[in-house]
């Protein structure tokens, strides 16, 4: 496409629909340009479109995928990512849901080392509290876990900041890495990562840091058999291969995002991960 390019009716009519499936403003202006819109032609169409529902909708908030969320950058095509410290490759890409899959985002001394800091301080999985009473064991997921601290140690800092980089998201808006542990036999069952806001305690917890957006989990391992990451909404197997990681944002707390995901039973070996959940503030 070239020359002078007319925001036409049509064109209007597709960003429109669009929005309404759930993609946000920057994924929708990559597909434009990847589709050879030229950027400005795009991001004033883009433009138009929000101001003309804004117009419409007067007494309402802008509508949420509207707003900035976490995002990998894959507008240039190429198949690897500098992260400022190494190379990762990009190694399958959905719009809906949005799901990246990463190749090669820890190396396997990160890995080992995650795995060594977090062994001695496992417990049982627990989920994050959603009473005031605090948090209750998860029948659904039968697993060990811990947390680490931000920024705890050198180790910690360096993915974390790695991490800043390729979400392009600050690291203070992020809860610290969880590192989980499956054994033979271990799953967790297929559930959405963002906060119900119509369950009891919700608010509490959206005070710490507002709504999950995002979710990154990374594989500190290679189990012999088993224990992939599953979409099953859209039918997608992610198997968990080490120093790998699997993106996923969800931009409204809905089923509409198709983030529902899980994980697969581990059929033989031990499954390790670590997973980094991202949020709309400053997480504290």
């Amino acid at each position: 496409m070239s020359g002078q390019q007319q925001i036409t009716a049509d064109l209007r009519l597709w960003i429109e629909a669009q929005i309404k499936e759930g993609f946000s403003h920057e994924q929708i202006l990559v597909a434009m340009i990847s589709s050879g819109w030229q950027a400005v032609v795009a991001a004033q169409a883009l433009d138009e479109v929000r101001a003309a529902k804004q117009g419409a909708e007067a007494s309402s908030p802008l509508p949420l995928a509207a707003k900035a969320f976490p995002t990998i950058d894959l507008s240039a095509g190429t198949p690897s990512l500098w992260l400022g410290d190494r190379w990762v490759h990009v190694l399958l890409s959905l719009g809906h849901p949005r799901v990246v899959l990463l190749g090669g985002l820890l190396s396997a001394e990160e890995c080992d080392a995650m795995v060594a800091a977090a062994q001695a301080r496992l417990a049982r999985s627990e989920t994050v509290a959603a009473t005031p009473e605090g948090s209750e064991v998860n029948a659904a997921r039968t697993s060990d876990g811990m947390f680490f601290e931000r920024g705890e140690s050198e180790l910690i800092q360096r993915v974390e900041a790695r991490l800043a980089r390729l979400m392009n998201w600050p690291v203070d808006h992020g809860e610290g890495l969880q590192v989980l542990r499956y054994r033979p036999g271990a799953e967790y069952l297929p559930h959405y990562d963002y906060f119900d806001p119509a369950m009891a305690g919700s608010a509490a917890i959206l005070q710490r840091g507002g709504q999950r957006v995002a979710t990154l989990v990374m594989y500190l391992n290679t189990p012999t058999a088993g224990g992939a990451t599953i979409f099953p909404d859209v039918k997608l197997d992610v198997l968990p291969i080490k120093g790998n990681a699997v993106f996923f944002s969800y931009e409204r707390p809905d089923p509409s995002t198709l983030t529902l995901h899980g994980g697969a039973p581990v059929r033989e070996g031990e499954k390790w991960v670590a997973t980094k959940w991202l949020r709309e503030g400053v997480f504290v």
